[in-house]
Parts: structure tokens; sequence; C-alpha cells
């Protein structure tokens, strides 16, 4: 028997019976889209939360912190440019930088302006590599990045809103200019000076604590960066090389007969790797905690989350699955029912010498079908169930994600930071939507291989005889 007859013969039969049949793969449809419409709440549900954690931070950043400069063993463990240099050279490691404040408290003044008029209290002042701020993400609101050949000149990178921290030392009220403060076109009101501009800018650096001795150094503004809340030196810091910071932490010191022993002189307090990809912050932090460091990145927070979001995932598909158990013995049921109706047409195929396999074919190709044609038709409806869904907003996800408790007594809410409508509820990839027709075409030749062996086995003169 050709391939093309038992096709027609398969669809001759399954229109033969037609309000079974459709009965049938109405079962198989409920079943698919019950699985489909769960699995992909469990999908939206995690792309909700990594966007959340995208909010909260970089997903590829991991932070290396050696506060203590010790092992947990008590052996001396430095971070320093060689312990960053071997962590560079890790697989799917980017870029690797300190953000280095010095050892000692330090008050550092930028003073601008004829005579000194203009100064701002600096806080925040961050050692890095030069190459590094780009290539991590940071954002330029005008100007450029540090340059790695800088010479004898200090060039400062500014955050977002450092400009309006200068104060003019010659008035006592309204000394300040602030940003908030917007013109009449919406605007923000133009600074004391203009860091790029000025070329009287000076950094002195002092001893808040103690009346020691000052430094004065020319210095030159570059850049502005964007502010970026996931860093907070982006608002009113300042970001220069970290080898002309050192160099004048150890000029102040020499300065003031301040001394810093070998390590304090190399050690980092902290530093940032920019992972090339966020599958594989794991593999490298893992890395570097093999290494000795305390290390955090998102994956601390976002792992956990992962867990328990596969678990939700599970337990909705396999809420689904009961479903589709349900479509499969009701396909079982309808091909038993089918041999029964056509035992006399069995009999008569044996005869005219048609060969078993034929016969099998025949019935598992009728029980594929209906699994095929229920799932494709509750993939579609899966589509338009999950189209409504997402229209009518994410009140469903609250109701199986409220919150997410993240161990050690935190819990998170799950509807903060979402960005509104922005999240969809229910996602449908194109591997669900595959995997369910796959799944639900094998669901059907499963259910009806018992009933086509069943339909092989019948004696063909007792099939003859049958009326």
């Amino acid at each position: 028997m050709k391939i093309s007859d038992q096709i027609i013969m398969c669809l001759q039969n399954l229109f033969r019976r037609k309000v079974r049949t459709a009965l049938t793969v109405f079962g198989v449809i409920i079943g698919t889209c019950a699985i489909v419409v769960m699995v992909s709440l469990g999908v939206g549900m995690q792309a909700s939360q990594d966007a959340m954690l995208a909010e909260m931070g970089d997903l590829t950043m991991i932070t290396i912190n050696n506060y203590s400069g010790r092992k947990e063993n008590g052996d001396k463990l430095i971070l320093d440019d060689a312990a960053l240099h071997q962590i560079q050279q890790m697989k799917h490691v980017d870029v690797v930088t300190p953000f280095y404040e010095p050892n000692t408290w330090r008050a550092f003044t930028l003073y601008g302006g004829n005579g000194k008029r203009y100064k701002s209290e600096l806080y925040t002042v961050v050692g890095v590599y030069p190459e590094a701020l780009e290539k991590m993400g940071f954002k330029l609101n005008k100007g450029a990045f540090l340059s790695e050949n800088q010479g004898d000149t200090i060039e400062i990178l500014g955050g977002y809103y450092f400009p309006y921290d200068f104060q003019d030392t010659r008035k006592k009220r309204n000394n300040t200019v602030y940003y908030w403060n917007t013109k009449e076109d919406g605007s923000m009101p133009d600074p004391f000076i203009d860091i790029m501009k000025e070329n009287k800018l000076v950094l002195q650096i002092n001893n808040a604590k103690e009346n020691g001795k000052t430094i004065d150094m020319k210095v030159k503004g570059v850049g502005i960066l964007e502010y970026d809340s996931q860093n907070y030196q982006t608002g009113y810091g300042i970001f220069v090389s970290v080898k002309q910071l050192k160099a004048l932490e150890e000029k102040y010191n020499k300065l003031n007969n301040i001394k810093a022993s070998e390590d304090e002189k190399s050690n980092y307090t902290t530093a940032k790797v920019k992972v090339t990809d966020m599958k594989y912050v794991e593999e490298v932090q893992a890395a570097i905690d093999e290494m000795g460091y305390d290390t955090y990145s998102m994956e601390n927070i976002r792992k956990p989350m992962q867990e328990q979001a596969r678990k939700q995932q599970m337990t909705l598909g396999g809420l689904g699955a009961i479903s589709l158990f349900v479509a499969a013995l009701s396909i079982t049921n309808t091909m038993v029912m089918s041999i029964y109706e056509r035992t006399r047409e069995i009999g008569v195929m044996k005869v005219l010498g048609c060969m078993v396999g034929n016969i099998r074919s025949v019935f598992l190709m009728e029980a594929g079908v209906i699994g095929f044609m229920g799932g494709v038709i509750g993939i579609i409806f899966s589509y338009i169930i999950s189209y409504i869904i997402n229209l009518v907003g994410n009140g469903l996800t609250g109701g199986f994600s409220g919150g997410m408790s993240m161990g050690g007594g935190v819990y998170m809410d799950m509807g903060m930071g979402m960005g509104g409508g922005m999240a969809q509820t229910s996602i449908i990839p194109w591997w669900l939507a595959l995997g369910a027709l796959v799944f639900a075409t094998l669901i059907g030749l499963i259910s009806g291989y018992s009933p086509a062996n069943r339909a092989v086995k019948i004696s063909a003169l007792e099939a003859i005889k049958n009326e």
C-alpha cells in the first residue's frame, strides 16, 4: 500500500465520524492550550524578573570586595594590578577595573575661576583604568572619556550633577546654582563654570581631620557622564586615572610624613568585572571566588529567583499536562471504538494481502493526525489567549508571584520596578509553540499505538465473519 493511499484512507476514516473526531481533537486543543498558556505565564514571569533585576543593576557586572585583605584561613590576600590582570585573562571576561578611593580619609576640593572663586567639596573621587568606563557601559553626556596617555595633566570625568556642586566663595547667600531651577524653556540652568572650558581648575588634596600640608594640582575636565542610578558616582562624583590618583596619594603621604605599608599602597578594596554575557556570570564569579575574594553580582539574586520560577513553571506545566493526559485517554478510546467498527474492514485488508505494517501505520497515522490537528489549533488559540492576557494587563502574574522569598528573610515584591504595562504577563517563545506541537503529536501516536497493535492481531477469518 502506497503512503498516499494510507493518507487518503486515514482522512476518510477520520471524516467518516466527524462529531467523534471533532470532540477528540477538541480535547487535545484544550490540553495544548493549557500547557502553552500555563508555561507562557512562567516564561513571562521570568522575563519580568530579569527586567526588574536589570533596573536594579547590570546583570553582567561582578563586584569584587577585599576589605579585610585576608582569606578565610587568615592568609594575606592582595587585590592589586597583578590580580586584576589575572582576572582579565579569564575566559568570558570583557574588562576589569578597580574602583579605588584612598585608603585613608582624604578631602578633595576643586577650585575654578580667578583666585579660586568657585569651589566644590568632593567626597567621591574614584580611580579607574581609563579604558574601562566605556566598555562597562557608562554613557557620556558630553565631552570624552579619560585618555590612556595622560602625561602630567590630571584629567577628570565628572558626574552629571557634579558641575552644580560649585559654590561662589564671594557670596554668603544664593551662592549655589541648583539644577532643578529650570529655565523658562525647561532646560537646566548653566552652572557657575564649565569644567570642560575652564582652564584654571585646581584640585586641592588635604586631610579633613588633621591640619596637614595641602597639595594643589592643575586639572582638566574632559567630559560629563550621563547619570546612572546603578552607579552613584555618576551623580556628583568624579573619575580620574587610578595611576594618577595613587601618585597623588603617595605625594601627599610623603609631604605629610604619612607612612603606608606596601600592601596599602598596592591593594584595592573594590574592583568591578564586566562579563561578555549574562550566562557566563556564574562561571566567572565562581572562578574569582576560588581566588579567595568576596564577590557580588545580580546572579546572587537572579539564581534563587530562577529556581523558584522554574518550580512554578513545572507546576503550571504539570497542571496543563493533566488536561493533555485526559485528551490522550480520549484518543485511545476513539481508536478502540474505530477498531470495533472496522473489524470487518481490517479482515478484508488482510485477505487482500495488505501488509500488517501498513494496517498499523493507518491507525497510528489517524491517532497522530488527531494529535497534530489539536496541537496546531491549540497553539493558535494559545496565542489569542496570550494576547488577551497581555491586553488586560499584568494582573494574572500577581496571583502567581505577588512576591518571592529570596532566603535570609528577604522578600521581593514582583510588582515593583516593572515599568508598568511594558512587561508582558504571557510570553510564548518559538520553542514552546514547537515543543507543544511535537508533544501533542507524540501523545496522539502513543495513544494510538496500543489500539493499532490490537488491530493487526485480529484474525482475518474472524474479522470477515464479523457483522
